[in-house]
């Protein structure tokens, strides 16, 4: 079951799943000829109001930093700039392995994406979270609150995940795309799930 249908992606820079994911659906896009749109969804909003870890709490804090900044990105560069920065981001944060400071991998990304140093003002300016708002809620409105990064949307089909690690390659990408798909567009489907015996491998 496949399609021609744009696939909109939204994920939060800082989740190494939602990095796996946007590996793979890149690598089924060219095997099954559909384009990949990214957006932003904030784990800081999804997490507002929770009984957290207090150590979750402190990186929920920070995290609105690098979405604020994505949002400003997409502002004066559009869609093809949040995905060149949300590559780069990806690449010194999760590839990399330089997690420590959520501030640093943003200027990092921004200079990695060849975007605007000045753009950084962002991270810590509230006037972007109407419109992270707005941008979290259209892609997780329609799966539920109960879930995170990421979230795929096809035409009317809409889902999290899927966690997968390593991310699956040429034709191997294209048939679980395919199976992805089928299975989310199966009116009452809800879930299939097993426990996660191994972490990200970035590749």
């Amino acid at each position: 079951m496949t399609t021609t249908t744009p696939v909109d992606l939204w994920v939060d820079p800082i989740c190494p799943w939602a990095w796996m994911t946007s590996r793979w659906l890149l690598e089924a896009s060219q095997v099954r000829g559909f384009d990949v749109r990214f957006h932003t969804m904030s784990l800081a909003v999804l997490n507002q109001g929770r009984d957290l870890p207090e150590e979750y709490v402190a990186l929920m804090e920070k995290a609105w930093g690098p979405v604020r900044v994505m949002m400003a990105v997409e502002a004066a560069h559009g869609e093809p700039g949040l995905r060149r920065f949300y590559d780069a981001y990806g690449a010194h944060y999760h590839v990399g392995g330089q997690r420590d400071d959520l501030r640093e991998a943003t200027v990092a990304a921004l200079d990695g994406a060849g975007l605007e140093p000045a753009l950084i003002d962002a991270f810590d300016d509230h006037a972007w979270d109407d419109a992270l708002n707005t941008s979290h809620h259209q892609g997780m409105d329609a799966v539920g609150m109960d879930v995170g990064t990421p979230v795929i949307h096809v035409g009317e089909v809409a889902f999290f995940g899927p966690v997968v690690t390593p991310a699956p390659k040429g034709e191997a990408a294209g048939r679980l795309f395919d199976g992805v798909l089928a299975v989310a567009s199966t009116p009452g489907f809800y879930e299939i799930k097993r426990t996660r015996t191994v972490g990200p491998i970035f590749e």
